[in-house]
């Protein structure tokens, strides 16, 4: 038997009825906020995540897969979706001169090591504002956040951590201090930050190992390299948070992973799924579009990991909408093909309701079984007796309070609906 691969998975229909209810909702929400959606390619050339994501990373060094095509040319699958949605962008016209606010979804890929709520396929809804300078964008991304876990439910497992990275010039000049500062103990610092000390030294703020992390006590704290301009825009962005009422942190020790944020990074996280604790992560990357070949365009974005939003979504025992709001019994192999016919009729006039028309035969307690295990509200009765008498027997599976009344089919819509 061939099995998946290590770290993709299966997503079956129980769960992907949960999935498809995160993302529904996620969507409808950043919908709200007006931004249109753009569908991105999984595969792109390698040089785009190098130039873009940074070659120093972890993503870049470690994680993507990578593969030469039949013409030798490197491609990669989408580690993730920023750089991508910027070239989409770029390249098709859509930042010359104008602004752009844009959502986008679906697989990412990278070689990780697999764990609950780490995947090495993982899904991700990101939104992305291009051509905006000012505070007032980072918080609009920041509210859509908000909603989103409102919306779902999960509110009271997520918190928020804001910091702010200042300009290039004041993050590499902070850079040039830390590593100023490691290098005479880089001997003491734990394997993976003694090499990021040589490739990507503000990564080991975020560091998990306790002798690492005494050791950065003393170190050169960055808000004392935060340039004016930076400290004003920070100050407007906690200022809006306060007054929309989205309580936050300040984390000083926030640089986010990946080499093209400046000013806003953020990140919604939770203590409720073990040390996968980053639920979305966003922030401002003004320089990435000139980085990648266009025009110097401020912008801002987010990515939303899914997989850790529907592990929350189990925790808060969100109620999830069956496969089938009404099922259809059917006895007898003469009567199946006018079940059809019926099935279609309902369907037609309940537009929003799903209807399954039971297939395989056996008695109507078997057939009820069945109904009432695919978590179907409603069911309807057609034998002899229904057919003759021209009126359908409809039952309430969940609320034995309601009793099985004999319909017309022309009154079951009005008597089944959505909110019955």
């Amino acid at each position: 038997m061939v099995r998946a691969v290590r770290g993709m998975r299966d997503i079956l229909p129980h769960d992907a009825r949960l999935w498809r209810y995160v993302e529904d909702t996620i969507q409808q929400v950043i919908a709200r906020f007006a931004y249109e959606e753009v569908r991105l390619p999984l595969l792109e050339f390698t040089e785009l995540f190098a130039r873009g994501v940074g070659e120093a990373t972890d993503i870049v060094e470690k994680e993507m897969y990578t593969l030469a095509d039949r013409d030798g040319d490197s491609l990669s699958l989408r580690p993730e979706g920023t750089a991508s949605c910027v070239r989409a962008l770029e390249e098709n016209g859509l930042l010359y001169n104008q602004t752009q606010r844009v959502s986008y979804a679906g697989p990412m890929f990278r070689y990780e090591k697999p764990q609950k709520g780490r995947y090495r396929q993982f899904y991700q809804i990101g939104a992305e504002a291009f051509g905006f300078a000012g505070p007032d964008v980072d918080i609009e991304l920041i509210a859509i956040g908000a909603a989103c876990w409102k919306a779902l439910g999960i509110s009271q497992y997520i918190s928020l951590e804001v910091n702010s990275l200042g300009s290039s010039e004041s993050r590499r000049a902070y850079k040039d201090a830390l590593v100023a500062y490691l290098t005479p103990i880089q001997a003491q610092l734990d394997e993976d930050s003694q090499r990021r000390l040589l490739t990507n030294p503000m990564r080991i703020l975020d560091s998990k190992n306790p002798n690492t992390q005494e050791l950065l006590t003393s170190a050169p704290q960055l808000p004392d390299f935060i340039d004016q301009e930076s400290k004003a825009h920070f100050q407007q962005l906690l200022k809006a948070l306060d007054d929309l009422g989205i309580k936050y942190n300040v984390n000083s020790s926030l640089v986010r992973g990946l080499d093209y944020y400046t000013h806003t990074v953020f990140e919604w996280v939770t203590k409720d799924l073990g040390s996968q604790g980053a639920v979305c992560a966003g922030g401002r990357y003004d320089g990435l579009v000139k980085q990648l070949g266009g025009r110097d365009t401020p912008a801002v974005g987010f990515a939303i990991g899914l997989d850790r939003v529907v592990l929350l979504c189990e925790l808060a025992n969100s109620e999830v909408k069956s496969a089938a709001d009404l099922y259809i019994c059917v006895l007898g192999d003469e009567l199946q093909s006018k079940g059809l016919l019926l099935a279609e009729q309902l369907r037609e006039q309940l537009p929003q309701t799903s209807v399954r028309l039971h297939m395989g035969g056996g008695n109507f307690k078997k057939q009820l079984k069945r109904a009432d295990a695919s978590g179907a509200t409603w069911a309807i009765l057609y034998g002899d007796e229904e057919a003759k008498s021209g009126e359908l027997s409809v039952k309430h599976l969940r609320d034995a309070s309601i009793g099985q009344t004999k319909l017309r089919v022309d009154q079951i819509a009005q008597h089944i609906s959505p909110n019955s």
